[in-house]
């Protein structure tokens, strides 16, 4: 009887580890799930509500809020926010968000 109480015993926690085993490789292998994509159009306009040049800065921030899904708060400044935003530069070295 005690052979068996063992050998059950034994089966029950190799199936446990098992079990555990497979909850970290799930965990691990699909990871966080990622964030989601905020409305450019939307977050953009709101942006360059008060630009001289609204459709400038729509394209630009359209673009930069495409590659970093983020754009800072307000009509200017902030950009410590969103450091992809900020730090985003035209091939001259100029900012290109707005």
């Amino acid at each position: 009887m005690s052979k068996f109480l063992i050998a059950s015993l034994l089966t029950l926690w190799l199936v446990l580890c098992t079990l555990e085993a497979d909850e970290r490789v799930n965990i691990h292998a699909f990871g966080p799930s990622p964030p989601q994509k905020i409305d450019c159009g939307k977050e953009c306009s709101r942006r360059c509500r008060l630009s001289s040049r609204p459709r400038l800065c729509d394209r630009a921030c359209g673009t930069c809020c495409n590659r970093c899904n983020c754009v800072p708060p307000g009509t200017a400044g902030n950009q410590e926010i969103c450091p992809c935003y900020a730090n985003m530069t035209t091939h001259g070295g100029r900012k290109k968000c707005p």
